[in-house]
This record gives C-alpha cells, sequence and structure tokens, in this order.
C-alpha cells in the first residue's frame, strides 16, 4: 500500500503533460529553438576569438547547450495539477496536505522526484540528439563522465531543497510569486544558466561561491566541459554535498514550524 502511494504522489505532473499531447509539442518545439538559439549565439560569439575566460568555443557552446538541456529536469506545469503549495495556501486547502496517509513533507518529495525523472527524459533525450549532431562534446573520459553524472545529481538535490523553502515561504507569506521571480532569477544568473560564471567579475564569482546557487549547476557543468579538473573534484563533490546536508536540516526545521500553522479549517 505504502509503494502504490508513492508512485500515485510520483506521477501528479508527469500525467498532466502526459495526458495533453499539446503541451508535449510545444515543451519539444521550445527546448528545440532554445538549444539552436545559444548554440548560434555562442558560435557566434567565439568566430573571432580562440579562448575566452577560460573556454574555448566547443566549452563554451557545450556548457551553454548542456545547461539549457538540465533546465528541463525542473521546469515542468506544476500549475495544471492545481497541487502546489501556492495554490493550496491560497484556495486555503493546505489542510488536506496533512490528512493523507503520506506525511506533507514526503508526499512533497515523492512529487518532486517524480517530475526530476520525467524531466531527465527529456534532458537525456535531448543529449543523444545533440551528441549525435556534433552539438555538444563527449565527456574526456569515463572518470569524468561518472563525476559529471554524481556531481549533477548532487546539483538536482541542492535545487530541490532550494525550491521547497521557498515552497515553505508560502506558510508565511500565503503568497510568494514576487519572491519566485525573484529567485529564479537568482538561480538562474548564480548558478551559471544564462552564462559560465567564469564571464562574471571576480567578486561577483567570489559573492555566489557562498550561496547554494552554483553548486546546482555551474559545479557539474564545469566538470563536464573541463573548466574544473578532475582533481578538484572531491573538493567541489564534498561542497554540494555540504549544502545539501545543511538545507535538508533547515528545511525539516520549516516543516515542523509549518505544522504549527495549519489549521483545520485550511491554509
Amino acid at each position: 500500500m505504502a509503494a502504490l502511494h508513492a508512485w500515485r504522489a510520483a506521477r501528479v505532473t508527469p500525467l498532466g503533460e502526459l495526458n495533453a499531447p499539446p503541451r508535449m509539442t510545444a515543451v519539444a518545439l521550445r527546448l528545440t529553438v532554445q538549444v539552436v538559439l545559444v548554440w548560434s549565439l555562442w558560435r557566434g560569439l567565439y568566430a573571432h576569438t580562440g579562448t575566452t575566460a577560460g573556454l574555448s568555443r566547443d566549452q563554451a557552446v557545450t556548457y551553454a547547450v548542456l545547461a539549457v538541456l538540465a533546465s528541463r529536469l525542473r521546469e515542468l506545469d506544476q500549475y495544471a495539477g492545481r497541487d502546489t503549495v501556492l495554490q493550496h495556501m491560497h484556495f486555503g486547502t493546505i489542510v488536506y496536505w496533512y490528512l493523507r496517509p503520506l506525511p506533507p513533507q514526503r508526499y512533497y518529495a515523492l512529487r518532486a522526484a517524480g517530475e526530476q525523472l520525467y524531466g531527465l527524459a527529456w534532458a537525456l533525450t535531448g543529449y543523444v540528439v545533440c551528441l549525435a549532431a556534433g552539438v555538444v562534446e563527449p565527456p574526456r573520459s569515463a572518470a569524468v563522465a561518472g563525476v559529471f553524472a554524481l556531481s549533477m545529481l548532487l546539483g538536482q538535490w541542492v535545487l530541490y531543497y532550494v525550491m521547497l523553502v521557498l515552497d515553505q515561504l508560502c506558510f508565511w507569506t500565503i503568497r510568494n510569486t514576487a519572491a519566485m521571480l525573484i529567485l529564479l532569477f537568482a538561480q538562474n544568473l548564480l548558478s551559471g544558466v544564462y552564462a559560465p560564471l567564469w564571464f562574471f567579475p571576480d567578486w561577483f564569482v567570489t559573492m555566489s561561491a557562498f550561496l547554494p546557487f552554483q553548486a546546482t549547476l555551474s559545479v557539474p557543468l564545469s566538470l563536464y566541459v573541463g573548466r574544473i579538473p578532475l582533481s578538484d573534484a572531491a573538493f567541489q563533490l564534498s561542497v554540494q554535498a555540504g549544502w545539501v546536508v545543511l538545507l535538508a536540516l533547515f528545511t525539516r526545521l520549516l516543516w515542523r514550524r509549518a505544522a504549527r500553522r495549519v489549521i483545520s479549517q485550511g491554509g
């Protein structure tokens, strides 16, 4: 029975996508356009130079395209399922999360896992296509591929907790639309989605090192393209693991405090 509950929770958001073929077509089209535009942009930027900020043209293009593909891991339309924390807090139905057989924190984690597995299918498909087309470079060795996979797993784990903290803020702010927009911008900027962090000033890079965003995407992609050597991989992985532990403890505390704010009438 517990496995059945877990399976039903994990497939909430993916089912919303799979039962709407036009939405899947739109996702495929948008992802294709993003990859083509990013590929064209970075090839154009390197048209008259060989190496910039320690990156060659092929490294920069590979980094940028992989960043686009990685964005699909958590870029799902959660609102279609009407099961976001923001929606439940707005309509006063968050109390039902505390009446289900699954604890709210476990339900949230299972649903996020289902979303990321669905997004992983999109990302892997796009990666295979881009690799076959020569748009991205393959990893330089099996060791690099293994370290990248582990780092990406830790990075997505960190990202899960970052997004969880934002959702948990709804228990105190009721609505967090503005905070969501600010955090998404900060996440994309400080994690290196818009551009590799090495193109930014030194003070910016130093500041981002004290925040968890860099650990979500910049570190794994830097390991993949070789900007971070394997000799430094152990340190970077330990930093990512440290953020996972720290954020896990923090969100656990927030779950306990949030439960005290839920009343029988709703949110």
